[in-house]
């Protein structure tokens, strides 16, 4: 392994949005939550493209951006991109992805996964702001994600992502509320992830 650290510490679950090299050449990008520890971790859900790509590519690039909407189209919807590292990404880590772990629960694959940065950069530094709006876009995905997991009960996840509407119009900003309009363009409250085969 190499000596190249993360560009930003990581505590506790960082969302982060990763992209991996597909077989068409193009780089499939994707959100995935990372848990602190040495090394960090993360764990990829049924058989998506991350997992896939992470499989036969051994890697891919973790990018923390703050732009809601890019992080919504991540998480809601399938999107591939020229280039590895997005405009909007504020730090990034090219990471060699091992599997350590496996297993199903609720009927559904998972993989876990050790991240070992091999490169990383830091594209800008900002002052961080805390608004309740741009969390609630984050947390939306998450329900979204799970809407179609048997363990999680779909009313229950349609009322958690009302109530997330719901603060992002009272407290976001312009662009968290164009990231929830296209939360909604990419979400069928029947259906799962984006990123899935």
């Amino acid at each position: 392994m190499t000596d190249a650290e993360w560009p930003l510490e990581l505590e506790g679950v960082t969302e982060s949005v990763v992209t991996t090299l597909g077989p068409n050449g193009r780089w499939n990008v994707a959100a995935l939550g990372l848990f602190a520890g040495d090394p960090v971790t993360a764990r990829t859900w049924g058989r998506t493209r991350t997992r896939r790509n992470f499989e036969t590519e051994g890697g891919g690039y973790v990018q923390f951006v703050r732009d809601p909407v890019d992080f919504v189209d991540a998480a809601c919807s399938i999107r591939e991109e020229d280039e590895p590292v997005l405009p909007s990404a504020d730090a990034w880590a090219s990471v060699d992805a091992g599997a350590i772990d496996r297993g199903t629960e609720g009927g559904t694959e998972w993989v876990e996964w050790e991240l070992h940065p091999i490169e990383s950069a830091i594209e800008r530094e900002t002052v961080s702001t805390t608004n309740r709006g741009y969390y609630a876009v984050i947390e939306a995905t998450v329900a979204a994600s799970r809407l179609d997991v048997p363990e999680y009960d779909t009313e229950t996840l349609r009322e958690r992502i009302a109530y997330f509407e719901g603060v992002v119009e009272r407290c976001g900003a312009p662009r968290d509320r164009a990231a929830f309009e296209r939360f909604r363009e990419h979400v069928d409250l029947g259906a799962g992830n984006g990123d899935e085969e």
